[in-house]
């Protein structure tokens, strides 16, 4: 009963990124181009990836994917953020809030699994080559992604699940410009602990693990593509397999900066939110477009098509 009587918040204030009063419209005309060509990057290789006979493969189908949980991710928080840039209210009501935490988390672990997967894929392209189109079959492929979808959404829910059923009975101001754990456990008036054990460990465990198989699976690319005797196939291989680590490294810094520091930077946690949120998602279309020739070509089809531009060769 006291827990019921207690829990009277039905809106949150976003109190936005800290220390920047009076920048907020420098630092709207700074996020709005970056959010707008992250959606723009991503569409780009979605639509050629559908629309290319050539980019339906395995690693096609997981870079499909990830453009889609690329715009999907930066669309969690950014327009909320931008329009609290813009001057309109930083209110977000409850259940928005729930709504924001769960997508956000679920979509972030989404990444971490979707990486494990492409890894696993790349590893089995150049270790198993002869075997591929069996063992990453339509069916399997399709299974995977279906997978990492499941249990991003398992992880999420327990994390959104323990987060707000403590109840929220005085303060409402959230100290970050979106609802994540971190800024709202300060709120919560019951004991937090078990959350931030929680958190802190499903976090830890899903990251480290992805993590471990992902290194896995590139020490055994690494030791395959040094067997391999023709240096035009070594460069290819490297050349693909660098544009995924690339990406990995920015995705899993932040993780560890954000998530798994004992005692947390506010401040730094705020700056690396905002790169994993912005310039993350904006990044990866350019570092698998500008490696990949098939995907600039399927590019310049579209162009042609669209605007009767003459294909340049």
């Amino acid at each position: 009963m006291e827990k019921k009587n207690c829990s009277v918040v039905t809106e949150f204030i976003l109190l936005g990124i800290p220390h920047t009063k009076g920048l907020e419209t420098m630092l709207f005309v700074l996020f709005l181009p970056f959010y707008a060509c992250t959606l723009l990057g991503n569409v780009s290789i979605l639509m050629a990836i559908l629309s290319s006979t050539r980019l339906h493969t395995p690693m096609y189908f997981f870079l499909g994917n990830l453009s889609v949980f690329d715009m999907s991710f930066s669309s969690v928080t950014c327009p909320k953020m931008l329009l609290y840039l813009m001057g309109l209210s930083p209110l977000i009501s409850y259940k928005s809030c729930v709504s924001q935490l769960f997508f956000f988390h679920f979509l972030g672990s989404i990444e971490c699994f979707l990486y494990t997967v492409m890894a696993y894929d790349r590893f089995t392209a150049i270790c198993y080559p002869l075997r591929y189109t069996v063992i990453m079959s339509p069916r399997i492929c399709g299974a995977l992604a279906a997978g990492t979808w499941l249990l991003g959404c398992i992880h999420s829910s327990i994390l959104t699940f323990l987060t707000f059923t403590l109840p929220y009975c005085g303060p409402n101001e959230v100290d970050h410009f979106f609802c994540d754990i971190p800024a709202l456990l300060p709120l919560a008036c019951a004991d937090t602990s078990l959350a931030q054990r929680v958190s802190f460990t499903n976090v830890g465990l899903v990251s480290l693990l992805c993590f471990l198989l992902i290194i896995l699976s590139y020490t055994r690319i690494t030791i395959s593509i040094l067997h391999i005797h023709s240096t035009e196939g070594r460069r290819r291989a490297f050349s693909t397999c660098s544009a995924h680590l690339i990406a990995i490294l920015c995705a899993y810094g932040p993780i560890i900066t954000v998530y798994l520091q004992p005692t947390p930077n506010p401040m730094l946690g705020t700056v690396v939110q905002i790169l994993m949120n912005l310039v993350g998602p904006m990044l990866n279309p350019l570092i698998y477009t500008l490696r990949n020739k098939e995907v600039k070509t399927a590019l310049k089809i579209i162009l042609h098509r669209t605007s009767h531009i003459p294909e340049s060769q």
